[in-house]
C-alpha cells in the first residue's frame, strides 16, 4: 500500500486531534513513543508466534481483525513519533531506500535473504 505524503499528513493531524482531545501531549516524549512502539510491535508479533507462516488462512477473519488493529497501533506511534521529532516519513522513507539499493545490489542479491555482509560482491 502506497501512503502520499498528504495521506501521511492526514495520519498525523488524525493522531494530533486525539491526543489534544486527551491532554496526553506531555507524556509523548520521543523515548516513550519509541517504547510504545516497541511494545505494540511486540503485540502484533505475538498473533504470529506459532504459526508456520502467518499468511492469512492461518490467521482467519477474527485473528486478522486483531492483527489489523496492532497494525493501527504500531502505525499511529510511528507517525506520533515523526512528528515529535519533525521527520517526513516519505522522505526518510526515499532516502533510506537509496542506501538500501546501494547495500543490497538487486543484479547481487535477488532471491537471496542473507544480510548484506553475508553475500559476496
Amino acid at each position: 500500500m502506497s501512503l502520499p505524503g498528504g495521506e501521511l499528513a492526514q495520519l498525523r493531524d488524525i493522531v494530533r486531534q486525539f491526543v489534544d482531545e486527551r491532554d496526553w501531549d506531555q507524556f509523548h516524549t520521543p523515548k516513550n513513543l519509541a517504547s510504545a512502539l516497541s511494545v505494540e510491535a511486540a503485540e502484533l508479533l505475538e498473533h504470529f508466534q506459532w504459526l508456520q507462516h502467518g499468511r492469512i488462512e492461518e490467521l482467519g477473519a477474527n485473528k486478522l481483525v486483531e492483527v489489523k488493529h496492532e497494525m493501527a497501533d504500531v502505525l499511529v506511534y510511528l507517525v506520533r513519533l515523526a512528528d515529535k521529532l519533525d521527520v517526513d516519513l516519505l522522505a526518510a522513507v526515499e532516502e533510506k531506500m537509496v542506501l538500501n539499493r546501494a547495500k543490497y545490489p538487486a543484479d547481487q542479491v535477488r532471491g537471496d535473504a542473507r544480510k548484506y555482509y553475508e553475500y559476496k560482491r
